[in-house]
Formats: C-alpha cells, sequence, structure tokens
C-alpha cells in the first residue's frame, strides 16, 4: 500500500467509529510506519513492550523518535516480576525456553491491550519471515481486533529509501552491526551478506517473538 492508500484506509476505520492504536519495537525499519502515522495523526496510541531487557540505545532512540514524530507512545510490561521468570533450576527463562519468556514479556502485555481496541496497525512485512509471508493487509486477532497490515508488501529498498527521503535518524546499534534489534539476550551482531533477523534469537529454530503468531487468528 502507498501513502494515500494506507491514509484511506485509516480514515474509513475512524469514520466508522473505530478506535485504532500500532505497537513498535522502534527499530529503524519499523520508524516508517511510526513516520507515516505521524503525519496522518499524532494521537494514535503507539504501544512500546517494555521487556526489560532492552538495549539501552532502544530506550534511547524511543524516546528520541517519540520526542521528534510527536507520538503518543504507552509502555506496557509483563505482569510476572523479571525475579519470577526462572525454570525450575533457577535460569532466567531467555536461557532455557526463550518462547515462554517472549509470551510473558511481549505476547500477554499486548494482548491486555488488545480488549481496549479495533484495530491494530502492525508494520510486519511479507519479506521478513515465512509466517509473514502468509499473512494478509487485513487479519484477526483475539479479542475482535482487526490486524492491520498496511507495510505488508513494502520491502527492505523501498523501506530505506523512505527513512533517507525523510532523513530519519536511525537506531545507534546498527552502526555497530545490529540490523535486527530486540531484547540484548538474545540479539547479536551477524554477517551482513545473511538474512536480516538471524541476528535473533541465533542457533535456535526461531524467527518470532510471539505477537505474530500468537496473537492473530488462526483460521
Amino acid at each position: 500500500m502507498n501513502k494515500e492508500d494506507i491514509y484511506i484506509k485509516l480514515r474509513a476505520y475512524q469514520e466508522n467509529g473505530l478506535k485504532l492504536f500500532t505497537s513498535s519495537s522502534f527499530q529503524t525499519h519499523s520508524i516508517v510506519l511510526l513516520h507515516l502515522l505521524s503525519e496522518f495523526e499524532t494521537s494514535i496510541p503507539v504501544y512500546f513492550i517494555n521487556t526489560g531487557y532492552h538495549f539501552p540505545e532502544t530506550i534511547s532512540y524511543r524516546d528520541q523518535i517519540a520526542d521528534l514524530f510527536k507520538l503518543d507512545v504507552h509502555v506496557v510490561s509483563s505482569s510476572t516480576p523479571r525475579n519470577m521468570q526462572k525454570d525450575a533450576e533457577g535460569r532466567l527463562l531467555f536461557t532455557s525456553d526463550p518462547d515462554y519468556c517472549c509470551y510473558l514479556n511481549k505476547v500477554q502485555p499486548l494482548d491486555a491491550v488488545l480488549p481496549e481496541y479495533d484495530i491494530w496497525i502492525n508494520g510486519v512485512r511479507a519479506d521478513q519471515s515465512a509466517v509473514r509471508k502468509n499473512f494478509k493487509i487485513e487479519q484477526s486477532a483475539p479479542h475482535n481486533t482487526t490486524r492491520f497490515h498496511p507495510m505488508l508488501d513494502w520491502d527492505v529498498r523501498m523501506i530505506e529509501k523512505y527513512i533517507k527521503e525523510h532523513k530519519i535518524p536511525r537506531h545507534p546499534l546498527e552502526a555497530k552491526g545490529y540490523l535486527s534489534i530486540g531484547c540484548e539476550p538474545c540479539t547479536r551482531k551477524f554477517d551482513l551478506e545473511t538474512y536480516n533477523r538471524q541476528g535473533r534469537w541465533f542457533g535456535l529454530n526461531k524467527t518470532e517473538c510471539g505477537l505474530n503468531t500468537e496473537l492473530v487468528s488462526k483460521n
């Protein structure tokens, strides 16, 4: 979808009395959607899931972008204290059960937000993973929420072109070799010739945190 089509769809939602929100991890590539939304309406809530494991640079970048785009940022986090997020042997879950760690720290906090809204504006792209490749522009989510994927048909070149045209600041860790940036314990630098999400959960059969597998209808 191009910018004009995205705005037409957003206006249609609003004219039908639907409540909108978006979520963001505040990586460089997710900033394009935030910039588009900020030019449409800065009052659309932006939810940031604070797992407690983010790089300090991500928090600083979030605040920089929020101020620059005048975003209405809401921070949510797990109801389970981090010192209780351990397995039977006392190991923190990100070391022994990263799927459950993601569930507690990402899926549950956002799942609690969904009942408050009708439309979840989600910046996934089809070129990011096999899971996302099968998504549609609109998709059902729990609690009678609809996921809207306006960036689904965008690719890396389109994202990079937009960032350069609008002179959008980049996440500071990119210059240090990180292009897919999540929680600090589960993110590493990677070979630039490999697929860009291989910097996440390296060595594991895992490419998603759960937001795009658990919080989407299975039918």
